[in-house]
């Protein structure tokens, strides 16, 4: 049965497809988004049909929006542009200072990726010619791509007929064709429609505006379907539920965990920091110390238990700093951070790249996730009270 909806789905829009085109690139021309930094020419002015842009913004951008919002987005792209505006410049940075830069954004294997993958494109390209793939398989093959970055890329910088199917374009998929299925159970029949409806001719323009209509009327909640350009041709509009689509897998609550987090000072006021290693969540990020709380075990126990398991050294677990809750995609974390005195042992990075004794003053020179970001802020105002008593 889902293969003859996704059959006639199919012929609906191999028909429709023409007008389609003409009516979403009408309705983008006076609604859509012009003003992206990475999708104007170098003197801030709109690129000509088949004008190539700089592949280096339009490729920090896409890796960028992969999770984050457009606006939590731009003041990160400006900044990392302005430090690395050349393919050169930023594989020749330091892997720290890119994290660095990254912090606040989450999913930080997204800017280890891209530092990796800009280092492995000069690494193969030719002496003296353009770096950058006119080919998907190109853009495969780095790091940290996959089939809808690479299509964004090829339409966005070079013009280039390249279907995509992000979370945006899913949604208008769904409504446009009423699809019985999740778009990532049936994402093969979604990538026809994308490539069905594409228009080659303008393919930037096209996929620039097949995103804005879902990011500005074919939205999650309440979607705009009065003011859409293909309300006349939507299954889902016309059968009276909209927001019914996409249909979703049915979820299950993510594990909770509790974290006990040490900030461990030494006799001169250092404060300890250790670095995570590469691989897996956070992957070089800095953070404090501490580990996960067992059934039944008191959080200082754990703080002290981790401690003496991951860096080799004894504390005095004391009062309690702060405790914030913070969510991952697949998981969800409570750290309890208690202030410690560091009392035995040389701290080793048992589990982690490497160990640091800093001031407190400095720990901004270092890149910390989002949470521990917290922890700083009120560790600062620990230490204003505890000067000024």
């Amino acid at each position: 049965m889902e293969e003859s909806l996704r059959s006639g789905a199919l012929s609906r829009l191999g028909v429709q497809a023409p007008s389609l085109r003409l009516a979403l690139l009408a309705w983008w021309e006076t609604h859509g988004r012009h003003g992206l930094p990475w999708k104007l020419k170098p003197d801030g002015g709109r690129p000509t049909d088949g004008e190539p842009l700089d592949p280096l913004g339009i490729w920090v951008a896409e890796v960028m929006l992969q999770q984050t919002q457009l606006p939590v987005v731009l003041p990160y792209w400006h900044r990392w542009m302005a430090a690395w505006p050349q393919l050169e410049v930023l594989a020749a940075a330091d892997q720290a200072e890119v994290l660095l830069m990254w912090q606040g954004l989450g999913y930080y294997s997204r800017a280890r990726r891209l530092h990796q993958a800009a280092r492995h494109l000069l690494t193969i390209a030719t002496p003296g010619q353009d770096p950058w793939p006119r080919t998907a398989e190109g853009w495969l093959a780095l790091p940290g791509l996959g089939r809808t970055t690479a299509g964004s890329i090829l339409s966005s910088a070079f013009d280039q007929p390249f279907a995509i199917l992000d979370g945006n374009v899913k949604r208008v998929l769904s409504r446009l064709t009423a699809h019985p299925v999740p778009p990532d159970r049936a994402a093969p029949a979604f990538w026809r429609f994308s490539e069905i409806l594409l228009d080659s001719a303008r393919p930037r323009a096209f996929n620039q505006a097949l995103m804005d209509l879902g990011s500005g009327v074919c939205t999650p909640r309440s979607p705009a379907c009065g003011v859409c350009p293909w309300n006349g041709a939507c299954v889902a509009y016309a059968n009276g539920d909209p927001a019914r689509y996409p249909v979703k897998v049915a979820s299950t609550a993510p594990p909770f965990q509790v974290i006990g987090v040490g900030l461990v000072f030494d006799g001169a006021g250092r404060v300890l920091i250790d670095q995570r290693l590469e691989e897996g969540l956070l992957g070089g990020m800095w953070e404090f110390p501490g580990g996960k709380q067992e059934p039944g075990e008191a959080i200082a126990d754990t703080i002290a238990r981790e401690l003496r398991e991951e860096l080799a050294i004894e504390v005095a677990v004391e009062e309690e700093l702060i405790r914030l809750d913070h969510a991952y995609s697949h998981k969800r974390l409570r750290f309890i951070v208690h202030l410690c005195r560091h009392l035995a042992g040389e701290p080793q990075a048992l589990a982690s790249q490497q160990v640091r004794w800093v001031e407190p003053k400095d720990l901004g020179a270092f890149p910390f996730p989002a949470a521990n970001a917290r922890i700083i802020a009120a560790l600062d105002g620990h230490l204003v009270k505890a000067s000024s008593g």
